[in-house]
């Protein structure tokens, strides 16, 4: 999920919000970091330079087609990124999506709990665990589950005050 919030645009500029872009380097679809080297060159603006300026063109259009926002602006050292100041409804939004990528990773967090509840049932009706070891087994689960939670809970929190601010 640290990842994921990683890509989520905050007020600054960060040289992860390219990350998920993919260039198209001589044939092969490639993220941005494997063709150029990505600085920021102030609070809302990223600078890529090539390392073959002929992919200059193509990081551009890769950039333009992601729609993330942003203007591209080409020049003698390769391409400088602006980021625009986020509206206070386009802030709102984007902690919406950043709210929705808390559950999903909440819902995964839950989808592996009921797999592993489903597993202990089993060797319990088997009988290669006790009651005892299945209560247990069960407790511990539950623990690392509300633990995840709450370090997820933290996560959203710091990228919320972070979106907002």
């Amino acid at each position: 999920m640290k990842k994921e919030f990683l890509g989520i645009r905050t007020g600054q500029a960060s040289p992860a919000l390219l990350d998920s872009i993919k260039v198209d380097s001589y044939g092969a679809l490639v993220p941005i970091s494997q063709v150029g080297s990505v600085l920021g060159e102030g609070p809302r603006t990223l600078r890529i330079t090539p390392w073959d300026n002929s992919q200059t063109k193509d990081i551009e259009k890769a950039i333009t087609v992601a729609n993330l926002g942003v203007s591209v602006a080409v020049d003698d050292k390769g391409l400088r990124v602006n980021f625009p100041e986020l509206t206070a409804e386009r802030r709102a939004q984007i902690t919406k999506i950043a709210k929705d990528k808390l559950e999903e990773g909440k819902k995964q967090i839950r989808s592996h709990r009921d797999d592993i509840m489903k597993d202990l049932q089993g060797k319990e009706k088997e009988g290669s665990l006790g009651k005892d070891d299945v209560f247990r087994h069960k407790n511990e689960v539950q623990k690392m589950v509300d633990e995840a939670n709450k370090k997820l809970e933290e996560i959203y929190s710091k990228k919320e005050k972070e979106i907002l601010s």
